[in-house]
């Protein structure tokens, strides 16, 4: 029987998702579909019943659903309970439906991917402290990164999350301003990465360390205005690009027991987005 999985949000025109999994399923011979669907905050409740009801074998989840789904699933993986937020449904033999975050682990591959595993003592900086700082913390944490800072406009946010993981400091976005060169990685995870016509910088890379790793989550456009700044430092850029093949990648084998190829999905992505 043909399995068919999804990816809800609001709006979800824009997604990516539906063509990559479709690539893999072709790709390895899986006979499946995804297809995008749109679902409105007050329709999530019965949307999650529409799709159990109608048979998907899992689903992805993105804005403004992450947190608001948890209510309506039956277990949460121990990664999403820590991070009260869930970006991937499993259906389970018995059906029940079983919350994920690949987030924040999608990340730390992607970054790794691009420079290595030999970075994990270095000073890490993740800049801005909503849900996707507080996954990216918690699974850094989780793979080896201890030595962590969270910067935000309001210091109490970062402070929460620093208390969550029990370990790191957090501070404001001037004292990171004036403390830049201790940092050998910086993760950029505010709205400064969108490339909007009025966007502002969360400070100055002046003091940026010559040979730091600076990293984005955005990955339309694959160059944000952060990470050209960053560049022109010097830096080595990671693009959002790698985070958003690998968290589709770990959801990928989730659903099917089998990790698909991201390599040659990052590529064909890159060329969509006009990258080199």
């Amino acid at each position: 029987m043909k399995k068919w999985f999804a990816v809800i949000g609001d709006p979800i025109e824009h997604s990516k998702s539906p063509a990559m999994h479709n690539a893999w399923f072709e790709e390895l011979s899986i006979d499946a579909t995804y297809i995008p669907v749109r679902v409105t905050s007050e329709n999530l409740e019965s949307a999650v019943a529409g799709l159990k009801t109608l048979g998907a074998s899992g689903w992805n989840i993105t804005i403004p659903h992450k947190t608001a789904i948890i209510p309506y699933l039956d277990e949460l993986d121990e990664l999403a309970e820590k991070m009260g937020a869930v970006n991937t449904v499993v259906r389970t033999k018995e059906g029940k439906l079983k919350g994920y975050n690949t987030d924040g682990v999608g990340f730390v591959r992607s970054l790794e991917e691009a420079v290595g595993k030999s970075h994990k003592d270095k000073p890490v900086l993740l800049i801005g402290a909503g849900g996707a700082a507080r996954g990216i913390a918690f699974a850094m944490q989780q793979q080896g990164y201890t030595n962590l800072t969270i910067a935000n406009r309001t210091v109490a946010n970062a402070q929460a999350i620093v208390d969550e993981i029990g370990i790191g400091n957090a501070i404001s976005l001037a004292e990171a301003e004036e403390s830049l060169a201790d940092f050998g990685i910086l993760v950029q995870m505010t709205s400064a990465g969108l490339a909007t016509g009025n966007f502002s910088m969360p400070f100055s890379l002046e003091r940026l360390a010559k040979g730091a790793i600076v990293a984005d989550i955005v990955y339309n456009p694959l160059m944000t205005p952060f990470l050209k700044a960053a560049e022109e430092k010097g830096a080595t850029v990671v693009t959002g690009l790698g985070m958003f093949v690998h968290q589709g990648a770990i959801a990928f084998e989730h659903w099917l027991a089998e990790y698909p190829n991201t390599n040659s999905m990052i590529a064909q992505l890159k060329a969509q987005l006009g990258g080199n």
